[in-house]
């Protein structure tokens, strides 16, 4: 097939998977007033693959068959580059709100595919065909793929096996003759819920003793004993007009429980294997945070877009610290994507013939957009000024007697009272609401918190050839 149609998509959801909304069991996720937006948001994906405007981004061509262009491995840093104009043109379409169907679920293969092979190599497994046999069924399919990674944790200053209860990491708890049964829950499960199938791995490093938490599959959502409870965060109703960004455009993440729940051998990565367990859960992070940072750009773009053109309604644009803070925006919204292509020029490839973006630059990007989002939130805030939470409703614009008050009153310094309103309610959606709380929690802790991204840096930052630059200004012998 290769290719699918956002209808076809939207069909393919109709299994009876078992999701929880509100306390209550939904029937058919495609016909829910609430989850349904955020099926249609996702479609958007399988809408640019259909587009002539983006048709030759979106999609590329495997073995002489067209396929979304998220499932091209990638072997260049030209290929890389092509995936992060994808991924940026679907947020953008999104209005921010990444779809992320394609993204996490290939960023998980590709991190499987390089595993695999180690693991194979060393442990004599058969992981690596198990891994391409998925990731041809989903290509040929036009999967939307989940990927269920972080673990409830219980007590975080313990390991797993630590733990009074040890299901507070998944782990399996039977070993049978054509599977495993594996008990335990997930968080911040992304996409699950409009999802074809979700990849599971494991969240940390683990040591001997540990074998049953190393472990990694995947699963059909109709999977018995697999439930997905819905956040219901974005999920009120919302104006068009007052929210042009979230009215239509919604992520549903999940609390995703694994009550006894068999997998197939066929279907599993890993089953014990603890010394990889580390190696998948980065291997995941290198190309996941790539995605991140990809999926930031239109974000970023829109801050400093809708700061500049506030500051010219207002009447502001020419204030020093108005320029200022639009310097700032400017630097900091280039700086980040400047640092993501340089990620995908000086990546590497590695076996099994995957180009993966450099560790450090990617980490740094990460770090960079993380640390400077809400400090570019403050500033776009201060330009816009208090009517981004004073003014009045859409509706009190259309009275026939307050309305001409309102025009008259609103009036900016170029444009109209209508127009100026629009874009304080746009900013309102992007720099002060509940979407505005969800990117800022996602610049925090979404693809790994700021601590993680510092590791990653320290850890792949040459400080001996620093060090050795110092001795020899210093006039120190080595």
């Amino acid at each position: 097939m290769g290719l699918r149609t956002p209808d076809e998509y939207r069909e393919s959801l109709r299994d009876g998977r078992r999701v929880m909304f509100r306390g209550e069991w939904v029937a058919d996720v495609t016909q829910h007033p609430v989850l349904r937006k955020a099926i249609d948001h996702a479609a958007i994906d399988y809408a640019l693959a259909e587009d002539p405007a983006y048709r030759d981004l979106c999609t590329a061509e495997e073995d002489g068959e067209q396929i979304s262009r998220f499932y091209k491995v990638p072997k260049t840093p030209e290929d890389l580059l092509l995936r992060m104009r994808a991924i940026e043109a679907a947020t953008s379409e999104g209005r921010t709100v990444v779809t992320l169907i394609h993204e996490i679920g290939t960023d998980a293969l590709f991190a499987l595919l390089r595993v695999a092979h180690a693991c194979d190599a060393a442990r004599g497994t058969a992981y690596l065909p198990r891994v391409k046999a998925l990731l041809q069924r989903a290509r040929s399919q036009d999967w939307a793929l989940a990927v269920a990674q972080t673990d409830t944790k219980g007590d975080r200053g313990k390991p797993p096996s630590e733990q009074e209860d040890p299901d507070q990491y998944l782990r399996i708890v039977e070993r049978r003759s054509d599977g495993i049964v594996v008990r335990g829950a997930k968080v911040h499960t992304s996409v699950s819920i409009n999802a074809n199938a979700l990849i599971v791995l494991p969240t940390r490093a683990l040591r001997p003793g540990e074998e049953d938490y190393a472990v990694s599959f995947w699963l059909p959502l109709d999977t018995e004993g697999l439930h997905l409870i819905a956040s219901p965060y974005l999920s009120s109703h919302r104006s068009e007009i007052e929210h042009p960004l979230s009215a239509s455009h919604k992520m549903v993440e999940t609390f995703t429980w694994f009550d006894d729940v068999f997998v197939p051998y066929d279907q599993v990565f890993q089953a014990g294997e603890v010394e990889y367990a580390g190696p998948l859960a980065l291997g995941f992070v290198d190309f996941h945070r790539f995605t991140a940072v990809s999926y930031k750009l239109p974000l970023l773009d829109l801050l400093v877009g809708s700061a500049s053109l506030i500051a010219e309604l207002n009447g502001i644009g020419r204030a020093g610290h108005v320029r200022d803070k639009l310097a700032q925006l400017a630097m900091y919204a280039s700086t980040v994507r400047k640092l993501l292509e340089a990620s995908a020029l000086t990546g590497r490839l590695e076996d099994p013939g995957i180009f993966v973006p450099d560790t450090l630059t990617v980490n740094t990007a990460k770090y960079h957009f993380a640390h400077g989002f809400h400090e570019a939130l403050r500033d776009v805030q201060d330009i816009a000024g208090g009517l981004l939470v004073t003014a009045p409703a859409w509706d009190d614009m259309q009275h026939e007697t307050v309305g001409p008050a309102l025009r008259k009153y609103l009036l900016g310094a170029q444009g109209t009272a209508e127009e100026r309103l629009r874009v304080l309610y746009m900013i309102t959606d992007l720099a002060v609401s509940d979407l505005a709380g969800y990117h800022a929690v996602l610049a925090v802790h979404a693809e790994g918190s700021l601590e993680a991204e510092k590791l990653a840096a320290s850890r792949h930052f040459d400080f001996r050839a620093a060090q050795k630059l110092a001795r020899k200004m210093a006039g120190i012998a080595e």
